[in-house]
């Protein structure tokens, strides 16, 4: 079992020289990014080379693959996350030596004191969500400082130092983090039910919302659409609400939504006023995503057609439909949807963009309990593909659970002619190569390490 976060640690006023066990991940890498930016040493350790990791070794940071006790050197604090493992040698020479070790939340609520700090949270959604609203605000000259979950395209990083008093971050709330930020705008996407491995019920996970809710110190932008959002607004005293979504009542109300392209356009309906929109990303989920960030900006005294017109510049993240290469007359797409909801958008906003072409989906579970939970509820939206690959699962931060691997969902999709359970990895590339041809969508899916398998599938198609 990996580690419980210690938020009774109290943190230095002076990290010194950081250690991340783990700095290859998204957040961990952008935490670690702006520590060096403020002129703090960094090391690090992790699996395996990375996109991220190559870029904090430009920037200085001495980065180790493997874990090995050594790694730690003269660190002054380290920083974890909640997947790591207990026996980690690093971890445990840290314990033996006395040192801090933060939980990264900890790590980059240091980062954000004394700032303005806009938190975006929900079960899925907020990467795209985070990065929309970095995105406007930059190009509105707001020059804010962030930290998000996925790489944001058009500066090709997950993080970055602003000069402004605005810092917005993905705030997580698979373990309870995003309770512990200073939070004074809070976006909401969804309360869709995840992590119930953690939180126990459904009950618990919508009453932890509402705290990250009434934690928020100037006001609240949250979907009018999500049944989990609904509730969780009528647990929000005190503090000014700005709702989006389609539903009639809401403040930022989504009309004329045309998901049916490779670009998804629509009205809002906001202040008496309706202001349209074309974004460069596809699907209707991002539609929604859009409004949530216009409910931002605008509570934040931004003029609602300059919000508008700079959301619509986003040109997405890393690992949300994005297009890696094409064999054969067949494009390969990786996403990094790994819940039924996410599923479900990604498909569809897929479809509109493959058109008559057959799309190939090859998913990776993540998480033996989600898998458990929900497998009924993967193989419905998976049935949204033409092919289904469907991988064994990736563990992340749990031990195996006897009876639960990837066939739960294989075995519960109805048309078993459309469904092929690979359970070993390397079988995966030849298996797509076997059911692909020209004019096929092949998109590669999950939050685990199914990416990994782009290359050899386009070399495979290549053969």
């Amino acid at each position: 079992m990996t580690i419980k976060p210690d938020y009774s640690q109290s943190v230095p006023e002076n990290l010194g020289h950081v250690h991340f066990i783990g700095i290859g991940g998204s957040g961990m890498s952008g935490i670690a990014r702006l520590l060096i930016q403020s002129g703090h040493k960094v090391t690090g350790s992790d699996v395996r080379e990375s996109g991220n990791i190559a870029e904090l070794r430009k920037l200085g940071a001495h980065i180790s693959i493997g874990h090995d006790a050594n790694n730690l050197g003269d660190a002054n604090t380290v920083v974890v996350t909640s997947a790591l493992w207990p026996t980690n040698p690093e971890y445990v020479l840290a314990q033996k030596k006395h040192l801090p070790i933060l939980h990264r939340s900890q790590a980059l609520k240091y980062l954000t004191t004394n700032k303005k700090l806009v938190s975006i949270a929900g079960a899925h959604g907020k990467t795209t969500s985070t990065g929309m609203v970095v995105t406007a605000l930059r190009v509105l000259d707001k020059d804010p400082s962030f930290v998000n979950g996925g790489v944001i395209a058009e500066y090709g990083s997950s993080a970055a130092a602003g000069k402004s008093d605005l810092f917005v971050i993905e705030a997580d709330e698979s373990d309870g983090s995003f309770l512990h930020y200073k939070t004074a705008i809070a976006l909401i996407t969804n309360v869709d039910p995840d992590h119930l491995d953690h939180y126990g019920s459904l009950e618990n996970f919508e009453k932890e919302f509402a705290k990250f809710a009434n934690g928020a110190s100037d006001f609240v932008a949250i979907s009018s659409d999500d049944p989990g959002a609904v509730r969780v607004t009528k647990l929000i005293s005190g503090r000014k609400v700005i709702t989006f979504g389609e539903n009639e009542t809401a403040d930022v109300r989504l009309v004329k939504i045309d998901a049916t392209g490779a670009q998804v356009s629509f009205d809002l309906q906001y202040a008496d006023a309706i202001y349209s929109a074309t974004l460069r990303v596809p699907g209707k989920h991002n539609a929604i995503n859009a409004a949530g960030a216009f409910a931002v900006l605008v509570g934040l005294g931004i003029d609602a057609q300059d919000a508008l017109d700079a959301i619509a510049t986003f040109g997405g993240t890393e690992r949300r439909f994005e297009l890696h290469g094409e064999q054969r007359g067949v494009k390969v797409y990786d996403d990094f949807a790994h819940h039924p909801t996410e599923v479900t958008a990604a498909l569809s906003a897929a479809r509109a963009v493959v058109g008559s072409g057959r799309l190939i989906t090859v998913f990776q579970p993540h998480l033996y309990s989600r898998t458990r939970l929900f497998a009924k509820e993967f193989a419905q939206a998976l049935e949204l593909s033409d092919l289904v690959v469907v991988l064994d699962i990736y563990a992340a931060r749990e031990d195996p659970e006897p009876g639960v691997t990837g066939a739960l969902i294989a075995d519960a999709f109805v048309d078993q002619t459309r469904m092929h359970y690979v359970p070993l990895w390397d079988d995966v590339p030849s298996a797509v190569a076997a059911i692909a041809q020209a004019g096929d969508f092949v998109i590669t899916m999950g939050c685990g390490d199914v990416y990994r398998q782009v290359p050899g599938i386009l070399k495979a198609l290549g053969a």
